[in-house]
């Protein structure tokens, strides 16, 4: 059965000063006319695109007193006919409004299906549809910028370009292949090395960005580490701003991790309070041990807290970027030992604000960023399969004949179309658009 015009709330589902049930389809602007009464001797049929019009939404049992705005194909953002009744905030009453748009010709809109079709119409690219997924869903606003610069077309213009250059070089492989009578079209290998050398130069580069692009979307990793009693679970709780982890002068008391959330300068860190870390006959501290160590392994940032001289952490390098040594309760002590990167009290809150920026450098780079960079796991995917074809492919150029090199650098052109949605299969379009609710 044809889904010709849909409908569906596009607001939150709570109380508030407008909402807005949105239509899109040839026909959207005939179920309004069943709809709405414009006031005045306006006709629905006769609207203006792009102007609103106040009036009266008729709903079983009552009417409303609302607006209506018309953006005609396709200037609209499915690029089809798009009608937006706007009634009065509530969730029954756009319920209702709702109901009367579905009892009279639409289908009830699913998940992403209005974003769905303007990428399908050729309104946005499918990185820029996964770029306002991310800002919608954002935790952080890091990962709104990040978003925003994915639904601006900032990473899908760069990936484009590079496509540009791969489809000139199988265009001219092609015409040498099929016409090698003709010297004009003879293919310069020389040249076709230097142009796969600046493709896989690019690619590389936005390779390279995944790891701060993994830090704004999950949020920077922080473990507090340290021997029993150094105050790690007053420092976690002097961070977070509340108490969240239990402070005792018993050695021991943190067994398993604790976490807490904040976010510094628009990134998210995620503060893991981690066991004290030494020998224990302890059973269960033991293996909160056994966490805590695995903590410091993969974290992004390692905040090791010390209350004495400063002791080498085990199993961390001292020269390690994620390493920062904090000497705790400086609030009681004359001088800071040597060693040590930052000295904070955690119970007076004395440059808690310093470590904060301490950290925030540390992550410098991840929420700065005005250019394209990849937040994306199935972005980061389909760069590197393209890494690996046109690494392939430069490697085969002058060794073997130009009809394989052409194979290489197809399989590149279409996992970068991955990325854009040129290339992407039902099943990657489906998974992407899954990721929005419904009414965008």
């Amino acid at each position: 059965m044809s889904r010709n015009v849909i409908a569906a709330i596009s607001t939150a589902p709570a109380p508030g000063g407008v909402a807005i049930i949105r239509l899109s389809g040839a026909g959207s602007l005939g179920v309004a006319q069943r709809v709405f009464s414009p006031s005045g001797k306006t006709r629905v049929a006769d609207f203006i695109p792009n102007r609103m019009y106040p009036g009266r939404i008729h709903c079983s049992g009552f009417d409303d007193y609302g607006l209506c705005v018309y953006f005609r194909a396709p200037r609209s953002f499915t690029g089809e006919d798009v009608v937006e009744l706007h009634c009065h905030g509530g969730v029954y009453v756009a319920r209702a409004v709702l109901s009367a748009v579905l009892s009279n010709g639409a289908d009830m809109a699913e998940a992403g299906e209005f974003t769905k079709r303007a990428f399908l119409n050729g309104k946005l690219s499918l990185a820029s549809a996964e770029g306002m997924a991310d800002m919608i869903n954002a935790s952080s606003m890091a990962e709104v910028r990040a978003g925003a610069l994915l639904y601006a077309e900032k990473l899908t213009d760069r990936v484009r370009a590079a496509q540009s250059v791969l489809k000139d070089l199988l265009a001219g492989i092609a015409a040498d292949i099929d016409y090698p009578e003709e010297d004009v079209a003879a293919t310069d290998l020389a040249d076709i090395g230097v142009r796969l050398s600046e493709v896989c130069g690019e690619v590389s580069s936005l390779i390279s960005g995944y790891d701060r692009g993994k830090r704004i979307k999950s949020g920077v990793t922080c473990a507090l580490c340290g021997a029993p009693n150094a105050g790690k679970s007053s420092l976690l709780n002097a961070l977070l701003g509340y108490d969240k982890a239990i402070v005792s002068p018993v050695a021991g008391t943190t067994r398993d991790a604790v976490e807490g959330r904040i976010e510094i300068e628009g990134l998210a860190y995620n503060l893991v309070d981690t066991a004290g870390l030494r020998e224990s006959a302890d059973a269960i501290e033991s293996a909160g041990i056994s966490i805590a160590r695995r903590a410091v392994e993969t974290a992004d940032l390692v905040l090791y807290v010390c209350e004495g001289g400063y002791v080498p952490l085990e199993g961390v390098a001292e020269d390690d970027p994620r390493l920062i040594k904090i000497f705790n309760k400086c609030d009681i002590s004359l001088a800071v030992p040597p060693g040590f990167d930052i000295a904070v009290s955690a119970r007076t809150g004395e440059n808690i604000d310093g470590l904060k920026a301490m950290m925030s450098g540390r992550a410098a780079g991840s929420n700065s960023e005005e250019g394209a960079f990849v937040i994306e796991q199935r972005h980061y995917a389909a760069l590197c399969r393209a890494q690996s074809a046109l690494r392939s492919a430069a490697e085969a150029v002058g060794r073997f004949p130009l009809d394989v090199v052409s194979l290489d650098i197809g399989s590149a052109w279409s996992a970068l179309g991955e990325i854009t949605g040129e290339t992407a299969n039902e099943e990657i379009i489906s998974q992407v658009f899954a990721k929005f609710c419904v009414g965008k």
